[in-house]
């Protein structure tokens, strides 16, 4: 059977962008059992209020919430389990010495099916406050608003 080609999303953090500053972005496996695999295929998974923490010299996923398998048995995981990252030590020691300077975190953005592996592409983030949440969504209103009137003027419909 031949292994399936290319990136399929099975659920994407939204929010991570929407709170934090992302300044860099890692793809990292994931120490999987089988029904979680199972249960990711099938597109069920949430990264709401997932978040990576270095231990042992290591990364654990935390509160990343997959399902149990339906047609799981007693062989089924726990839902919220903490699973191990899989990255190169080169690239956990950058991670865990930047998150140990001050201010930054791991937050999960994605995760995915990349050539049929378990992926989570996991970033180095800064917390945003309040205000520059507030100035990213009057931003994104105005450039909506600027490309809304360029594509009238486009097609001869002026205002």
């Amino acid at each position: 059977m031949p292994r399936e080609k290319g990136r399929k999303v099975v659920a994407s953090n939204k929010k991570a962008r929407h709170d934090y500053a992302i300044l860099d972005t890692y793809e990292a496996g994931m120490a999987l059992t089988g029904t979680e695999v199972k249960s990711l295929r099938a597109g069920r998974a949430s990264l709401v209020d997932a978040f990576a923490q270095e231990r042992d010299g290591e990364l654990f996923l935390h509160a990343m919430h997959i399902p149990e398998y339906t047609q799981g048995t007693w062989t089924n995981h726990e839902p919220r389990r903490t699973r191990k990252l899989l990255l190169n030590r080169g690239e956990i020691d950058k991670l865990v010495g930047k998150t140990r300077e001050g201010g930054l975190t791991i937050v999960p953005l994605q995760v995915y099916f990349s050539d049929g592996w378990a992926k989570v592409e996991i970033a180095l983030a800064k917390g945003k406050k309040s205000y520059d949440k507030r100035q990213d969504l009057a931003k994104r209103d105005a450039d909506r608003e600027i490309a809304r009137v360029s594509g009238r003027r486009g097609k001869g419909m002026d205002d």
